[in-house]
């Protein structure tokens, strides 16, 4: 490509940056990233009803902590700021009033009434340009008497609008569906169906990427890009990120942002590798990628027309493989604030429960789970020692755990080499397997079908008194 690509993200800032938007973001800096080319930051803040205190940074700092850094931005500056619409008000109201002057847009004085009659039964309202037939004396007396205003925008009422998206190619819209929409309101603030043509151009985005709910509206804003005689940019519309088949992903249902997840210990780089697959995929249909191979291999023959599943159990899977391909010291030192969360909190060797864990986890917020029962011991419903693999049950372990205790009373080291000896002497003693005396020497202590270790290990951390203190309540609750 020989053009300097030059994609943009545009949020609003109302609140965290949610999944899809995130996506959005992630595909405009890889295609943009691939090419050498600018990714941009823009906010569109102009709907002030829907803004949020310190929206804004949120997203700033989201995107760089996911790794998006863009080129242009409000905090970052750039030749074509500013990059918050807001603080653009004065540019769109000299484009508005110019595309008046060049029969793109008319004024509008129409009271909500009179907008409110124009509804047919099933609630639509479509604007019948009425406004379109005053006359210049009409207009200037309205304006001299002070009344407000919005400026619409003049489409045709006859013919095909068309254009070339290239995901989805040829997409065709009949004028007489599209409705003169408002683009510069009363207050002077415009809305989202001229400003975002208006930013794009004058910032030189080249390949406008976003949701596919923009697909039947985008020859409206070309209209106004041919009304200016300026050059089109090209559309990657993308489908929606899914809760589910019927249903996109919404905050209002409780689906998480990725601060949320964030917070509940997955890994930023395998959340970013998830969400980029959410819609896409490289060729050779590879799961776990690193961000530099995202950047390499990223490419819209990859992408996907239908609508994407957020399956979080997926996720998961992915950040497991991410949390054991951590070097020991750095999935400690991520560990640590979870210990600190716990019951176990300064009560442990937190090193060894880092040694332990590591391999068991798929999030790092399982971890206050996996190590509370050290500190917490409970009646537990004793299904636990059922075990087909082993023919262990509820019997098997009422039979075992009397010479198990035994063993284990008379140990004095307690090391896991002198536990595991014990116990395989114990169990060849009574004709048991190994593996029948360990499983439920480990139920019998942790209460628990996941732990952190084995029984040795387990009984290692308890130490002697609280081993044979859990077993011998472990054998009341059985009896």
């Amino acid at each position: 490509m020989k053009e300097t690509i030059r994609t943009r993200f545009a949020p609003s800032p109302t609140g965290y940056l949610h999944i899809g938007g995130l996506r959005t973001a992630l595909y405009a800096y890889l295609f943009a990233k691939k090419y050498g080319g600018k990714f941009i930051l823009r906010i569109e803040d102009t709907d002030a009803e829907r803004y949020v205190e310190g929206a804004t940074e949120i997203i700033c700092q989201t995107l760089k902590d996911a790794g998006l850094i863009y080129d242009e931005g409000p905090d970052v500056g750039g030749d074509y700021g500013p990059y918050v619409q807001s603080q653009r008000k004065h540019i769109y109201y000299e484009y508005a009033h110019k595309l008046i002057e060049i029969g793109g847009a008319y004024r509008c004085f129409c009271s909500k009434e009179r907008l409110e009659s124009l509804r047919d039964e099933s609630g639509a309202r479509k604007y019948d340009k009425h406004c379109l037939s005053l006359s210049e004396r009409e207009i200037e007396e309205k304006l001299r008497h002070g009344e407000p205003y919005v400026i619409r925008q003049n489409i045709p009422t006859e013919g095909v609008s068309s254009y070339y998206d290239l995901l989805f190619g040829k997409i065709e819209v009949e004028n007489k569906d599209l409705d003169d929409n408002v683009l510069l309101k009363s207050d002077g603030m415009p809305t989202y169906n001229f400003a975002n043509v208006v930013d794009d151009h004058l910032m030189r985005t080249n390949y406008v990427i976003r949701g596919t709910e923009y697909l039947s509206s985008t020859p409206k804003y070309n209209l106004i890009y041919d009304a200016f005689g300026w050059e089109r940019p090209k559309y990657i519309h993308l489908p929606p990120v899914m809760r589910d088949a019927q249903h996109k992903l919404s905050k209002r249902f409780g689906d998480p942002s990725y601060n949320d997840l964030i917070a509940e210990g997955f890994l930023k780089e395998a959340v970013v590798n998830y969400i980029a697959l959410l819609g896409w995929s490289p060729k050779d249909d590879r799961e776990k990628l690193s961000f530099e191979e995202l950047k390499e291999l990223f490419s819209l023959e990859g992408l996907s027309k239908s609508p994407a599943i957020f399956d979080k159990r997926k996720l998961m899977w992915l950040n497991g493989e991410y949390v054991r391909e951590l070097s020991p010291e750095r999935f400690h030192e991520l560990a640590l604030p979870y210990y600190e969360k716990s019951k176990v909190k300064g009560l442990y060797d937190y090193k060894i429960l880092s040694r332990l864990l590591q391999t068991r986890i798929e999030t790092l917020s399982q971890i206050p789970d996996m190590v509370n029962f050290l500190e917490e011991f409970d009646r537990f419903d004793p299904a636990l020692y059922r075990r087909d693999k082993l023919k262990v049950d509820e019997q098997k372990a009422k039979e075992i755990l009397p010479h198990v205790l035994k063993s284990l009373e008379g140990l004095s080291d307690w090391s896991e080499e002198n536990l595991h000896a014990a116990l395989s002497e114990c169990a060849a003693g009574i004709g048991a397997k190994a593996g029948q005396v360990m499983w439920c020497l480990r139920i019998a202590i942790t209460g628990k079908e996941s732990t952190p270790g084995g029984a040795t290990e387990m009984a290692r951390l308890l130490g002697k008194d609280r081993t044979l203190q859990r077993i011998r309540q472990s054998l009341r609750w059985l009896a």
